[in-house]
């Protein structure tokens, strides 16, 4: 079983790479955002995710043990094979793929080939339990899920806070990390709501500032 490979770049296609390692080429299917940092003649190191066929020996390729481990869940859910976990895997890093899943973003999903609405539900039901401890900031509950009874007051909050930025037109992964910061820093167990948003748009405008900025 070959877990990682480290060698030398010899090609880049489409969706492959091969890889040199002494003198052996290894063929790798990798996202596109792994294959975008990969430089013919440069050193390279890939986690590989080995997948044994009656016909084939297949590698998959990835720079980071978090991406593997998140082309690994992806593969678990009905209708996701390795193809579609890697086209997910080229739009969306791990935290954000572990944001837009905690969220119940179907849109964020949405932008990878061969992802419709129905396998986009299905994997935020899934894998929305594993994803929510793993995003960015405190493991809320998703916004889009219904409070349970005795929910936590931050889980509460961060629920309220991300469906009313959403309804300001805020992309839900965007407005679900961002609501997690502000009660994260907040440091309160029982946090307000209004002044989470509050915080939450401060915070949204001084990005969009500074982005202002550093386009100028």
């Amino acid at each position: 079983m070959i877990a990682r490979l480290k060698g030398t770049v010899a090609a880049v296609e489409l969706d492959t790479a091969i890889l040199d390692v002494g003198g052996v080429g290894y063929l790798v299917a990798c996202p596109s955002r792994v294959l975008a940092k990969l430089q013919t003649g440069q050193p390279a190191t890939l986690w590989v995710e080995t997948v044994v066929r009656e016909d084939a020996i297949l590698l998959y390729g990835f720079l980071t043990q978090e991406d593997k481990a998140w082309f690994r869940r992806l593969t678990t859910v009905q209708g996701v094979g390795a193809k579609v976990a890697l086209a997910i895997l080229s739009v969306l890093a791990p935290d954000a793929l572990a944001r837009a899943i905690a969220a119940q973003d179907k849109a964020a999903l949405g932008r990878a080939s061969g992802v419709g609405p129905k396998l986009a539900a299905r994997i935020l039901s899934e894998l929305k339990d594993k994803a929510v401890g793993l995003a960015a900031g405190p493991a809320f509950a998703p916004a889009a899920a219904a409070a349970p009874e005795g929910e936590d007051p931050r889980a509460a909050v961060a629920r309220e806070a991300t469906s009313a930025l959403v309804n300001l037109g805020y992309g839900a992964s965007d407005a679900f990390a961002v609501v997690s910061a502000a009660i994260a820093a907040a440091g309160d167990d029982a946090p307000n709501v209004e002044r989470v948003i509050a915080a939450a748009l401060k915070e949204i405008a001084r990005a969009q500032n500074l982005t202002g900025r550093g386009a100028e």
